[in-house]
Order: structure tokens, then sequence, then C-alpha cells
């Protein structure tokens, strides 16, 4: 194994640890576990930093998706770009552009991740931006169909949100934090 995919596997495994732990744990996304047992969550770690080499990581992506309907779903690792959260909510709105202009609307969401989220109008420390902190900045790129077909199987998915909201202030910010701190490599 070279140097390079050392640390990506180092990426790798704290989101999966994170994801094992923190979502499919709690049941923050009650679609995660089935897609997870089935093996068809693809990690990837993009190592640039240039806002440019992020976005091709992001269509190389799509276009993964694109031709192996193995995979359900995939997380895009960012290791080295976005460590500021605006910076990285400037990036997630021309991932979103980027997406319209290929074509892509309605075919693939994205849904974004990152150490410090924090929804507008929260403070920094609200347990409920837990629901999307993760150990490293990331986009989940989604296939819209499934997305419809699970919501349609699922009671109440207009519920999931406030759920999660609710659960994390429960659980408060010093769990949420360690939970958080025990992913990182």
């Amino acid at each position: 194994m070279n140097a390079n995919t050392e640390l990506d596997q180092a990426y790798i495994s704290g989101t999966q640890m994170w994801l094992n732990s923190v979502i499919i744990g709690y049941n923050l996304c009650p679609f995660a576990r089935h897609e997870q047992e089935r093996g068809s969550i693809h990690f990837s770690v993009d190592q640039h930093a240039k806002i440019e080499n992020c976005l091709l990581a992001m269509m190389t992506e799509i276009e993964r998706l694109d031709s192996d309907t193995d995979i359900e779903t995939t997380l895009l690792i960012y290791a080295r770009a976005f460590s500021n959260f605006d910076d990285y909510l400037d990036f997630l709105a021309l991932a979103e552009a980027l997406l319209d202009e290929q074509g892509y609307e309605g075919v693939y969401q994205l849904a974004s991740f990152h150490p410090n989220y924090c929804f507008e109008g929260a403070t920094q420390d609200d347990p409920a931006n837990y629901t999307n902190r993760s150990p490293y900045p990331m986009l989940h790129l989604l296939r819209e169909s499934s997305i419809e077909e699970a919501v349609r199987h699922y009671p109440n998915p207009d519920n999931i949100p406030q759920h999660n909201i609710e659960l994390t202030r429960r659980l408060g910010l010093a769990k949420l934090q360690s939970l958080l701190a025990a992913c990182y490599s």
C-alpha cells in the first residue's frame, strides 16, 4: 500500500467510524444501515485543495455512480480543502450549480457534512448541528430516485429532521463532541 493510499484509508476509516457510531448508531439516517449492510456505500478521498480539482473529484464520483449501479451512494471526503466552514458553503453552492449545469438536477442530490457545520440561525454549540457534523468536510452524493423510493416506504419521513434535532439535544454537546472526536485519525 503506498503512502497516499494509507493516508486515504485513514480518512475513510474515520468516516466509516462516524457513519457506524453516529449516523447509524443513533439512527440519524434511517436509510444508512441498509446501504451499509449491502456494501453499496462508496468512500472516496480527494487530496486536492484547489476548488477546480475538488469539483472535478465530485464529477468523477458522479460518473462512477452513473456507470456502477451497485454503488447506491458516495461519501466524498475532502482531506485538504475547506477547513473553514464558510469556504465549504461557498464550494457547496458551486458544486450544486455544477450538478445543475451538467444536467444532473433531479438525478443526484448533495448532502453536506463538515466538522464545523452550523445551521443558519443556530449557535455553534447547539447540539443539533451534529446532525451534519462529520470528522472531515465531505459531500454525500445520493441518487434522487433512491431517496424517493426510500421515503415512499418510510412512515412520516418529514419527521426525521425534527427527531434528529431532539435526539442530538438530548444527547448533549459533550457526548456528541466525544463521539466525533473518536473518529479522527
